[in-house]
């Protein structure tokens, strides 16, 4: 009878396999984004975006590629999106800076997706546990394009922290994408358009998009206080009814 048993892994195979253990992987999630934001904290690339863009490159497609660019670079380092959203504005006005902060934006969110679901996922997932956790997970995993959709306009939530997140569960990408840019583009344009009106502040314009981030804002403390209420109502319901956007299957 013939031996099909393998043979064991050689120490060049054992290292390969520990390289790529989700453990080292995670660290190296860690490594990169955490290297990110002491950059950020050090070198002030927002200021190169609000204040310091080459005059060589104030205008064309040229300027609005490397802005998208360095935009989706910064938000996955944690620079708050409303900062760089507001530098469009003034740099581009209201039409261009809209469409070079969108595409950053998703831009943004598909680095730190990918950085997540790739270094990150399968370290993560087995610490996915207890009620709120479980059903946060189970939303965003069965209803990716909703809960997504929802996360995106509500403001407030740390854009890059809700991406990663988002990497944890099942999601997949094209409703994570399609989300991202349909969610963040009404709160985006009215950062950029505030910033294109930064320097006439009294004008209807500008009034006009600070007024819907202040109402949007108000909203989402609004729907945030009354959830909470509900829990507290409710100590001892279901998972469904405590757990933040939990819901029963919709068949999306």
């Amino acid at each position: 009878m013939l031996d099909t048993a393998a043979p064991p892994p050689g120490p060049a195979e054992r290292r390969a396999r520990a390289l790529l253990s989700p453990r080292v992987r995670l660290g190296l999630l860690v490594t990169l984004v955490g290297g990110a934001v002491a950059a950020v904290l050090l070198l002030h690339p927002e200021r190169l975006l609000t204040g310091g863009w080459p005059d060589r490159l104030s205008g064309g497609a040229a300027a609005l590629v490397l802005f998208a660019g360095a935009y989706g670079l910064c938000t996955a380092a944690f620079v708050p999106r409303p900062v760089l959203s507001l530098a469009a504005g003034a740099l581009f006005g209201a039409p261009l800076g809209t469409t070079a902060a969108v595409v950053g934006t998703v831009l943004g969110s598909a680095l730190s997706f990918g950085l997540g679901r790739l270094l990150g996922q399968d370290a993560l997932r087995p610490l996915v546990r207890g009620r709120w956790l479980t059903a946060a997970d189970r939303q965003l995993s069965l209803h990716g394009f909703r809960s997504m959709m929802a996360l995106r306009l509500f403001p407030g939530l740390p854009f890059a922290g809700v991406n990663y997140c988002a990497a944890v569960s099942r999601m997949g990408w094209s409703p994570f994408l399609l989300a991202t840019a349909l969610g963040s583009a009404p709160n985006t344009a009215a950062y950029v358009i505030a910033g294109s009106r930064a320097a006439s502040p009294t004008s209807p314009v500008f009034l006009g998009a600070a007024g819907f981030l202040a109402v949007t804002g108000l909203a989402a403390v609004i729907v945030a206080w009354r959830r909470r209420g509900r829990r507290i109502e409710r100590p001892d319901g279901c998972p469904g009814a405590s757990a933040p956007m939990d819901a029963q299957p919709s068949g999306e």
